[in-house]
């Protein structure tokens, strides 16, 4: 079987990964594609009130499951559209551990510190400040397969580019590098040492 290519967007809340994902789905015609959201998995969670430190558990619980879907998904055939905020390292660290790095175009949806400031105001449905908190965050691995700026870029715009970079991804991949680095300590999984 074929394993489903994954193209994995990270940025702040609010950078237009969705919006960029949506407009993929509509012009890749290459393969069947899946948006996997973050927001998506936290959307199902149940809605009672938990305690600090167990909202942090069943966080920590919802990303690892959201990262094995996407594995599986792929894994079974099927192009995946990742909606990601690698916000925290491990976050980043998991992924690399749980997905093929040569199956992962990874992309940095940037955006400008004001326009995403501008962006959360309007939208209404986020914590003043999330995208702020982030901003230096999500980057700070600092390796893409390929960059996108929505604050320059329309997210059509944005998906048009990564279309056409598809057949020019690079070997080694940003995951196959990120992997090489974050995880050469020795401290992987079983998962990295199967594949």
């Amino acid at each position: 079987m074929t394993v489903g290519r994954i193209i994995f967007l990270n940025g702040t809340s609010s950078s237009g990964k969705s919006s960029i994902a949506r407009e993929l789905l509509d012009i890749l015609d290459d393969d069947v594609y899946f948006h996997l959201a973050v927001d998506g998995f936290n959307a199902m969670r149940t809605k009672r009130i938990l305690a600090p430190a167990d909202l942090d558990t069943a966080l920590r619980r919802t990303r690892m499951g959201f990262h094995r879907s996407i594995a599986a998904m792929a894994e079974a055939g099927n192009g995946v559209v990742v909606d990601h905020v690698l916000s925290e390292p491990w976050r980043l660290n998991d992924c690399l551990t749980v997905l093929r790095p040569e199956d992962v175009l990874f992309v940095g949806v940037r955006c400008s510190l004001e326009e995403l400031t501008r962006r959360e105001r309007a939208r209404g449905d986020r914590p003043p400040g999330l995208a702020a908190h982030q901003y230096d965050l999500v980057h700070q691995h600092g390796d893409y397969d390929f960059e996108c700026d929505t604050s320059t870029a329309s997210p059509r715009e944005c998906a048009e580019a990564i279309k056409a970079f598809l057949p020019h991804r690079p070997s080694p991949t940003a995951f196959t590098r990120l992997r090489a680095r974050h995880l050469a300590d020795g401290h992987e999984t079983a998962a990295v040492r199967r594949r």
